[in-house]
């Protein structure tokens, strides 16, 4: 993982996933919910385009919006909010490289604050540049066993207000998870931020959870994580269920 959060975090010692004052909105709350949903459930494709569709209305530096996903070996466009986003993605397949396909496959956020730059890219930087993006950022999107399943790709036309949210994404991701001292953010980027660093507190619980099972039933993390999806009933999050098992080891 590119991330340096530690897994086991204060907030997942708690037992507290997220605080209860920061997801507010549908999208705050989405991020939340994929995390904690089993990743082949069947709801698991409807909300990453709803996701996409929030993230395109609701935040402001942001563009286009797309969602990147892997299938059979080959990368494909779930749903993009514009067909700008979705030749910016195909750009990226065509080269098998870029910042969506880097943040899917190692699990961190890729931030680019200046397309002119992204020298490594080639493809993507031009066809970004013809779109009028300017600055983009990925960012994993993971379901309930931690592993990406899809990569959010915003694409700005303003590099400088996508630089801020750029630092507010990353700060999440830093042990610690200092807020930057930089300009407020507005309401639909407050909710992306709230709802991507309330999906990592997501991930640490349930990633708690697989340990607790692996010490004490001997599993492999792949077994353990099989058993939290056969000990959660059908539709339901892992995050209950995961409450559960890591309280039983308090007991």
């Amino acid at each position: 993982m590119a991330s340096g959060r530690p897994l086991w975090s204060k907030e997942s010692a708690e037992l507290s996933p997220w605080p209860d004052d920061s997801l507010s909105g549908e999208l705050a709350s989405g991020l939340v919910a994929l995390a904690g949903l089993p990743d082949v459930s069947p709801a698991v494709p409807g909300l990453l385009a709803r996701l996409v569709h929030l993230t395109a209305v609701l935040v402001d530096p942001v563009d286009y919006v797309s969602v990147t996903v892997a299938r059979h070996g080959r990368h494909l466009t779930r749903a993009a909010s514009d067909p700008a986003a979705e030749a910016v993605d195909l750009a990226q397949y065509a080269q098998d490289d870029g910042p969506c396909l880097t943040a899917l496959r190692s699990g961190g956020p890729v931030a680019v604050p200046d397309i002119a730059q992204a020298f490594v890219w080639p493809r993507f930087r031009d066809v970004a540049w013809q779109a009028g993006v300017r600055a983009s950022l990925s960012i994993p999107l993971f379901a309930g066993s931690g592993e990406s399943v899809a990569a959010l790709n915003l694409y700005a036309r303003d590099a400088v207000a996508m630089g801020i949210l750029i630092q507010h994404v990353d700060a999440c991701y830093r042990s610690g998870g200092d807020t930057p001292s930089s300009p407020p953010l507005d309401a639909g980027s407050q909710q992306l931020v709230a709802g991507v660093d309330g999906a990592l507190r997501t991930r640490d619980l349930i990633q708690r959870a697989i340990g607790v099972l692996m010490g004490r039933e001997g599993l492999s993390a792949a077994a353990a994580y099989r058993h939290l999806v056969e000990e959660t009933p059908p539709g339901a999050p892992l995050t209950a269920t995961a409450v559960s098992i890591v309280r039983q080891l308090q007991l």
